[in-house]
């Protein structure tokens, strides 16, 4: 379940560090920050922000033109995929803002595993843009990137170069030393599952389940891709079971075929073979022998037929 907003502001000289987590929805409380923040340089830490919805947006741009307008310059840091679906969607949800970091998304097609890694914006390089390379933790394969390369980095080719890089990065380790302020590092990778947690600055990834095993007798598939080649299976379905026996052999073309009495022998055994029929009383007798005796006298007269052709 979402967390609701949460925010907390530090602060180091003339730079603040403006903590966000949870969703921003229409009862957010950015409105509250604008008098927390003085003027000079404003970090603000989007990486625990699960969802913005549109009255969030609205706020959001509000809150940043207010922060501007008091001479705050903001820099966005560990943005989370929501966020930056909405810096592509949004024209000016940046303001006058630069995107510092943000998290890409990668997935395992192997072990269902999905995480984040934290990229710094000025080590993508020039268009077009490519997501770097992000191995699974549990099976230690190459993740495959979880969504459109050229929609997801559309914003980098708008992205204003960040102002006096060294000061602010000066300020975050320091933040980083004295207080429960993470420092924004390159590669720093964390479950997309894990939950807001604005007390403790570190974010662990969440160790993914065990992969389960199928017990079922039909090979299993994975999510993505299938597991190996399916294996013969007999006729009852289950595997090594034996195959079916060859049906048996029928009379060859132009062979004799069978005289009349050969087929009225072979349907007594049958007859026989298959048990005494239960006779009806009465009128059921008559019609059973009178079945019989038709279906006889059709096969002789099949047989005739044939032998004087």
């Amino acid at each position: 379940m979402s967390q609701k907003f949460q925010a907390s502001v530090q602060h180091r000289g003339d730079v603040s560090y403006v903590k966000l987590g949870g969703v921003i929805d229409e009862d957010n409380e950015l409105s509250d920050l604008v008098d927390k923040i003085p003027s000079g340089t404003a970090v603000i830490d989007l990486g625990e922000i699960e969802r913005i919805n549109s009255c969030g947006v609205r706020d959001w741009v509000n809150w940043l033109s207010k922060l501007e307008a008091n001479g705050t310059r903001s820099v966005l840091v560990e943005c989370s995929p929501a966020i930056v679906a909405q810096i592509n969607l949004v024209n000016n949800f940046t303001g006058s803002g630069v995107v510092k970091s943000f998290y890409v998304p990668y997935f395992c097609p192997e072990c269902d595993e999905e995480k984040v890694l934290l990229v710094e914006a000025s080590d993508m390089g020039p268009p077009p843009h490519e997501p770097p390379t992000c191995r699974c933790d549990e099976c230690d394969l190459v993740m495959d990137f979880d969504d459109m390369p050229d929609s997801y980095f559309a914003f980098l080719s708008n992205q204003r170069k960040l102002a006096e890089p060294d000061k602010i990065n000066g300020a975050m380790r320091e933040l980083a030393r004295g207080s429960d302020a993470p420092q924004s590092k390159s590669g720093k990778v964390k479950s997309r599952q894990s939950a807001p947690n604005l007390q403790s600055g570190s974010k662990p990834s969440v160790p993914s389940l065990p992969s389960i095993q199928r017990t079922s007798t039909q090979p299993a598939t994975s999510k993505h891709h299938s597991s190996g080649p399916r294996l013969p299976t007999g006729k009852s379905g289950q595997l090594g079971s034996k195959p079916p026996s060859k049906p048996p052999s029928q009379p060859r073309l132009g062979g004799k075929p069978p005289s009349s009495p050969q087929i009225a022998a072979n349907i007594s055994m049958r007859m026989q073979a298959s048990g005494p029929a239960v006779a009806a009383p009465g009128k059921s007798n008559a019609l059973v022998f009178t079945l019989v005796g038709i279906l006889v006298a059709a096969i002789v007269v099949l047989a005739y037929l044939v032998l004087t052709k």
